[in-house]
């Protein structure tokens, strides 16, 4: 039984023999590199991504990034491909085979095919004298010394470095073709990272109510308002001007320096200049906002008019973290 500090050890000796593999392959992002890039740029079909065992799935993975930043593309697993799915290759497609031998069985089977359907193969390898990099238009090399642990069989420092040269190229891409943060958002509608990049206070605050007193209203008044619209705070205009907030921490603050309650009017006890939010915001900065000063809502503007109230109930249901 291995001790905590073993363990300890074991785990610091993959990651850094792992780092040092990535590094390794720092000088094979060389012309060549740069060649596979802008034909992936100039591609008019999709890019197919196959492999076998650990490979396919980094393939596969590979495929979903780049399809999450702009460049369309398939994943394919090669023992499928040749029983049948070999019809996912259509006449303009580029085909990225990865391997760490180059000389699996499934993958000898498939180049061929591919080759005499006329479509490209790029090779990410970790063997420059394999089979596959032999018959590839492209090789892309993520040879790398050791796995991620001596006699460790198990594919663990080669597949990092597949995966890396394959963010490499996603990324490449995504930069060539000037693909933004709203583009991003495009392709993540439904997750928490979308919603960061896409999702407006005016999204929000309209399903809430609009609480408001004047400046000259009663406590009463001001209890009143913030308990029929539940949002723990009432906004005081004056002349249709924002001018202050009272939050609930507001009302407590004053029990203690007011013992005469009765003849207290809102403008003595709001917070004056509250932070505000602009309707067309985005809500993940609304949220940036209420946690830099520690509140929980915030008065929205439209062309500096108070038209609502965004709370931080209402992130928090959109899972906008």
């Amino acid at each position: 039984m291995l001790s905590t500090e073993d363990i300890h050890k074991i785990a610091v000796q993959v990651v850094e023999n792992e780092s040092n593999a990535i590094k390794s392959i720092i000088p094979q992002l060389n012309q060549s590199f740069s060649e596979v890039v802008l034909l992936m740029l100039e591609n008019k079909g999709n890019i197919v991504f196959s492999g076998i065992g650990k490979s396919a799935i980094i393939a596969q993975k590979i495929a979903a990034t780049m399809n999450s930043t702009g460049t369309s593309s398939v994943f394919m697993h090669a023992a499928d491909a040749i029983h049948g799915d070999l019809g996912i290759i259509r006449e303009n497609d580029l085909v990225v085979l990865l391997s760490k031998s180059g000389e699996t069985p499934e993958i000898k089977v498939l180049v061929p095919l591919i080759k005499l359907r006329g479509n490209k193969i790029i090779a990410i390898v970790g063997n420059r004298n394999s089979y596959l990099a032999h018959q590839a238009d492209y090789v892309l090399d993520v040879t790398v010394d050791n796995e991620g642990f001596p006699n460790n069989p198990a594919p663990t420092s080669s597949t990092t470095a597949q995966l890396v040269m394959g963010d490499a190229l996603a990324i490449c891409l995504m930069q060539c073709r000037g693909f933004s943060t709203d583009d991003f958002a495009k392709f993540h509608p439904g997750g928490a990272l979308g919603k960061q990049l896409y999702l407006r206070v005016k999204d929000l605050y309209i399903n809430n109510e609009k609480p408001e007193v004047g400046p000259n209203d009663s406590l009463a008044q001001v209890i009143i308002e913030m308990t029929k619209r539940r949002l723990g705070a009432a906004v005081v205009t004056d002349n249709g001007k924002l001018i202050g907030i009272i939050t609930d921490g507001d009302l407590r603050r004053m029990l203690l320096k007011h013992p005469d309650i009765e003849h207290v009017k809102a403008k003595e006890i709001m917070t004056p200049n509250p932070k505000t939010i602009g309707e067309d915001d985005l809500v993940a900065d609304a949220l940036h906002k209420m946690r830099q000063n520690s509140i929980t809502q915030l008065p929205v503007l439209k062309e500096g008019q108070y038209v609502g109230v965004i709370h931080l109930h209402d992130i928090l249901k959109e899972g906008v973290l």
